[in-house]
């Protein structure tokens, strides 16, 4: 069973800290503890990850990030990407073609890909959704320790 999983973005970025990085991969863009965290668990036990920009869409961990920006789902007066372009990313990106997706962020992040995977046939689980940011990195860390991938327990 292919399991894609999209890890959000983070508010802290690389520019936060070093204001001079220049352009830079996503992979290495966002650097608060959350997307750290997601990352390892992506990198250990998708078939595929992509990362859920709310200015960019759903990128490729490589996808170079020219600079800083500050573009949130939750607030449309920085205008985030919208769902219909999100949907023809999961096409032209075939990101539809997986079995699951496994999406490591809060609630309105797995709002967003229910809503951009709707209509296609995958599954979509949101394991830390409703969590605590504190218990949602734990639940994470643990599976990463374990080596359990969330689809060994999740229903």
């Amino acid at each position: 069973m292919a399991t894609l999983v999209v890890v959000s973005c983070g508010k802290t970025k690389i520019w936060d800290l070093n204001p001079a990085a220049g352009p830079t991969a996503a992979r290495n863009a966002y650097v608060g503890g959350p997307f750290r965290v997601n990352k390892e668990y992506a990198e250990r036990f998708a078939d595929r990850w992509v990362i859920l920009s709310a200015k960019y869409g759903f990128i490729d961990p490589d996808f170079v990030i020219p600079e800083n920006y500050d573009v949130t789902f939750k607030d449309h007066r920085t205008n985030p990407i919208g769902i219909d372009r999100l949907r023809q990313q999961v096409r032209e990106m075939g990101l539809y073609k997986f079995d699951k997706a496994i999406v490591l962020g809060g609630r309105i992040y797995f709002e967003v890909c229910k809503k951009a995977f709707e209509g296609f046939n995958i599954k979509i689980y949101a394991p830390t959704v409703g969590l605590p940011l504190g218990k949602a990195m734990q639940k994470v860390r643990e599976a990463i320790r374990h080596n359990r991938p969330f689809d060994c327990y999740i229903g």
